[in-house]
């Protein structure tokens, strides 16, 4: 019944608009109502004109601000947990069902009804506090924090105030090398628990500022506008970063780094479309060498990393102009919205203040209280994290660029791991899953866990290449097959007859060539690098003086007299320890 009921519940008008206006116009009383948006735009009007970016100007403005102003932001991040039942019910939640289909009575917080906590979410928010390095209370609590809104039916949101589970933490991440490169460090202020609020709807043309003067347009009106409670209860974590970072790329990054965590942890999906990750930005700058703060303000709406980049970077010009221009007093603390389409921060609503949440110790719900066994127990259950696998990629003599692809996505890492398990080179294996395998990935619009390829058939494949058995070219061109259907490497090989010319079957090399085979003969190779090596003295005395770049000069001549049928690993081996005098 409650079900039936929220179905098709519309949001009351005198609880939506708290700032309904009544008055008398001709011996009538009428309403006129206006939605906290129109009163924002009313009160920008009526303040002195905004300083408007132009976009040509936006980084000329962001490169004078990294010379004369300091920005300080920090971002507070909620994540939704894949726990198979909400935070304080049985009830499950799935992204995109029917509106108001995973209710109950907690949900709607109907009087009487009592929450139970889901034990998944203290595993979790354990989990996460260890994967951040903070320290965990032993002893926390859940607090009430009182705001009132439509899709917040209890009129209150569970969560936790003064002992949040985790304090004190800290994230390591490595930047792109296309922004500059190097490795960070950011601090975690606070992990704590708390519960989702529902989700407002709104259909029609979403004007916000008529006026209603009759019931007729009540009911036209707000038949626009309902609210979906699915989501109410939902379990989050919401972490605290310290203002540790300085430009919008650095913030953007983060966001990037705790989804990774919470992936590899198995805690949340992160899908920032879905909502799952969702990152507030608070945002200030002060003049270089200043240590007091300026005025903060926040941005939400941010569905993407680029999002978090761009709105950063934009509200930074915006307060670095009006600093320059004298006009510092118009930032105000407040809280703006990133707008995509105009590529811009606008006015949403002032900022409460923590006074105005009225926080008091959940009545309904006991202490929190872990044993240090407990929290043993999950720390030997973790995973190797993102910074864990990045080192070892590292250790491996890797580029920063292909740590950076590798470790980005726990399955993709896992993958190349298990094709090193089963003997392939290193290189190589990033090679291929950088290469070939990312582009059909792409292409098919695929996760690596859906290609047929296995780990151990794609170092049957290195494998294949660098003995000899194949060459690179006709690897790639059986490749498309594995990953598609599946099968073996030697299977296809022997099925398609590609070995290519081998020792014992070089009789005539130079007419096996012209069959599409390469030369793997040693000797018949060496023989043309002796060749080449003996016209040209100068070039190897250059070679032997230190110019090791003239290897390649060699291999190309050698190349052209195989009329490019030379395999090239073995000649190039056998090249070097020629011009070594290794032979």
């Amino acid at each position: 019944m409650a079900s039936t009921f929220f179905r098709t519940i519309q949001i009351h008008p005198f609880l939506l608009y708290p700032t309904a206006l009544f008055s008398r116009r001709n011996g009538v009383l009428y309403c006129t109502m206006k939605s906290s948006q129109t009163q924002t735009a009313t009160q920008e009007k009526q303040q002195p004109p905004k300083v408007k970016v132009p976009q040509h100007a936006l980084k000329k403005t962001v490169d004078k601000i990294t010379r004369d102003y300091e920005a300080i932001i920090g971002i507070e991040t909620h994540v939704q947990l894949s726990t198979l039942t909400k935070a304080f019910c049985s009830c499950p939640y799935n992204y995109g069902s029917q509106p108001n289909t995973s209710i109950c009575p907690i949900c709607m917080g109907l009087p009487g009804a009592l929450p139970v906590l889901n034990s998944k979410v203290i595993e979790f928010a354990v989990k996460l506090g260890l994967a951040l390095n903070c320290k965990l209370s032993l002893n926390s609590k859940f607090d009430r924090k009182q705001y009132f809104y439509p899709d917040l039916p209890k009129g209150y949101q569970i969560s936790q105030f003064d002992i949040p589970i985790a304090t004190g933490g800290y994230v390591d991440l490595d930047l792109p090398l296309e922004f500059g490169g190097g490795h960070r460090k950011f601090g975690i202020t606070r992990v704590h628990m708390e519960e989702d609020a529902g989700k407002l709807l709104h259909s029609g043309n979403g004007d916000y500022s008529q006026e209603i003067t009759s019931l007729t347009s009540i009911y036209s009106y707000f038949s626009k506008h309902t609210v979906d409670l699915n989501r109410a209860g939902v379990p989050l974590l919401e972490i605290v970063s310290e203002p540790d970072m300085r430009t919008g790329i650095e913030a953007a990054e983060y966001a990037a780094e705790l989804q990774r965590v919470v992936r590899y942890l198995g805690i949340s999906n992160g899908n920032m479309q879905e909502g799952s990750l969702r990152c507030d930005v608070n945002v200030s700058i002060r003049p270089v060498g200043q240590s007091e703060f300026g005025t903060k303000v926040e941005i939400k709406n941010l569905n993407s990393f680029s999002s978090i980049n761009r709105a950063i970077d934009f509200e930074i010009s915006r307060q670095a102009l009006l600093h320059s221009q004298g006009q510092s007093d118009q930032i105000v603390q407040e809280t703006r919205l990133w707008e995509e389409g105009a590529q811009k921060t606008v006015t949403m609503r002032k900022k409460e203040g923590l006074s105005d949440y009225r926080y008091f110790p959940e009545p309904d719900l006991p202490e929190v209280i872990l044993t240090q066994e407990y929290v043993d127990s999950i720390s030997n259950s973790l995973p190797e994290l993102p910074e864990a696998k990045r080192r070892r990629y590292e250790k491996m003599r890797l580029s920063m660029q292909d740590v950076l692809f590798l470790a980005n996505d726990m399955n993709v890492a896992e993958y190349f791991d298990a094709t090193l398990s089963s003997g392939a080179d290193i290189k190589l294996a990033a090679n291929w899953i950088m290469g070939d395998i990312a582009a059909y990935m792409k292409n098919e619009k695929l996760s690596i866990n859906d290609i047929k390829l296995t780990p151990q058939e794609l170092a049957e494949l290195i494998a294949s290449i660098k003995s000899g058995t194949i060459s690179g070219k006709i690897g790639k061109e059986i490749l498309s097959e594995l990953l598609a259907k599946g099968g073996t490497v030697k299977g296809l090989i022997e099925e398609k007859d590609l070995i290519q010319a081998r020792l014992e079957i070089i009789v005539y090399p130079y007419e096996r060539t012209e069959l599409n085979f390469l030369i793997a003969d040693p000797v018949e190779i060496g023989k043309m690098i002796d060749k080449v090596i003996s016209e040209n003295p100068k070039q190897l005395e250059q070679y032997r003086g230190g110019k090791t770049k003239l290897q390649g000069f060699f291999a190309g001549q050698v190349m052209k007299l195989s009329k490019g049928k030379a395999n090239p690993g073995l000649l190039n081996k056998i090249l070097l320890e020629k011009l070594n005098g290794q032979s």
